[in-house]
């Protein structure tokens, strides 16, 4: 990847904008980081383009660290909250890196990158430093963000530890005397706290680069919150048929951000379109390429081939899960034991939007008791199927 498309692709901002494009071009290495606060289990489309990005910077020589909220994950990062986040113990903190650094792998090459933890220099701190660290700081500065505006509005409780929070990451860059910081754009707080904080301790430039954030599956932003996510362990199939679901007009944008596709080629695909091309065949090239970078090309051809055949032909997959269950079930329990659905508050969004079905007839109640019978199909949604037997 060439500077200039290191520094635009998949970017959404870079504050200040002059000197780093310069600096790269005299060949310096940079010293750069992303944090994340280990805070939930899967990785979706949305997280991987940061990601994507500080792989780039890795793979072009630059040293990265990848480092890890240990301590700020027990505080509670406020970005995009409108309530206070519950804190995390050191044991949950660990065990969803765990899960986080194996989903990340698929990504990120760690032999590559340095990991840190900024539970080693923040509990550390004296009162005395903590002062310090406030100092650089006015609460009318806090009070500009707008999550706290409208909880304040809203009389809703605003804690001390959600005032600090950006302090501490700004902290981070401090500690680790790093020359750019990567991040989703509802990050840009929080990293600039950083940039003022190493003008202030070191008197160094500190470059922020921002990545956008991307629509989910409903045109909302991606969330599990929303249930509209495609996660980087989902599934060839239930993958394939996530793409071909969303919105023609979301297509260019996830072959810029979230593949490998030259711009040149993504050019073309956008030109047939407008041309009056059919999406249908861009989507398709698009989740051949998601699912070849997060599995292998074969499963990308298994998932194409299954999806034509069942959505073109309106069958079901020859290969499904099986579950050995008996007796009369609830429509919920049932979905949650078939793990067609993860939650209870999951399987009641499926049967209030009618996408819940046994054999093909759709079950309206949330109360449903279903009668279990051998060789019986239970299906969400378009793409999740379990048999009975």
């Amino acid at each position: 990847m060439d500077i200039h498309e290191l520094l635009t692709r998949g970017v959404q901002d870079i504050v200040p904008k002059k000197g780093l494009m310069e600096k790269l071009q005299k060949g310096d290495k940079l010293r750069l980081y992303m944090g994340i606060d280990p805070t939930g289990s899967r990785i979706h489309l949305g997280h991987s383009i940061p990601l994507r990005k500080l792989k780039a910077f890795a793979e072009a020589g630059h040293h990265v660290i990848f480092l890890i909220g240990s301590f700020t994950a027990m505080i509670g990062d406020p970005t995009g909250r409108d309530a206070m986040r519950a804190p995390l113990t050191k044991e949950q903190v660990e065990a969803n890196f765990q899960t986080y650094k194996k989903q990340a792998g698929k990504i990120l090459d760690f032999s590559k990158i340095e990991i840190a933890y900024n539970h080693e220099w923040l509990e550390k701190m004296t009162f005395a430093e903590i002062m310090k660290l406030a100092s650089h700081f006015t609460v009318q500065q806090m009070l500009q963000r707008d999550m706290f505006k409208e909880r304040m509005k809203r009389e809703e409780d605003l804690s001390p530890n959600e005032f600090m929070y950006p302090l501490m990451q700004g902290y981070d860059s401090v500690m680790l005397d790093v020359d750019l910081e990567i991040g989703g754009n509802d990050q840009l707080f929080n990293m600039l706290a950083g940039r003022k904080l190493m003008k202030a301790y070191k008197d160094k430039e500190k470059w922020v680069m921002t990545t956008p954030l991307i629509e989910g599956l409903d045109g909302r932003k991606m969330s599990k919150t929303y249930n509209n996510t495609i996660n980087i362990t989902d599934e060839p199939g239930d993958m394939f048929g996530k793409v071909m679901s969303m919105a023609d007009e979301l297509i260019i944008k996830y072959f810029l951000l979230c593949t490998d596709v030259p711009l040149k080629e993504i050019d073309e695909v956008d030109t047939h379109i407008k041309q009056g091309g059919n999406p249908r065949d861009a989507k398709i090239r698009l989740a051949r390429e998601i699912i070849t970078m997060y599995h292998n090309s074969k499963s990308a051809d298994q998932a194409k081939e299954e999806f034509v055949r069942m959505f073109t032909k309106g069958g079901v997959p020859d290969d499904m899960p099986e579950f050995s269950l008996n007796g009369d079930r609830e429509i919920i329990d049932l979905l949650i034991l078939c793990k067609l659905v993860e939650t209870k508050s999951e399987g009641r969004r499926a049967l209030e939007q009618g996408g819940v079905k046994i054999n093909g007839e759709k079950v309206d109640g949330i109360n449903t008791i279903v009668h279990l019978k051998k060789d019986m199909i239970v299906q969400v949604g378009k793409r999740r199927f379990a048999k009975i037997v």
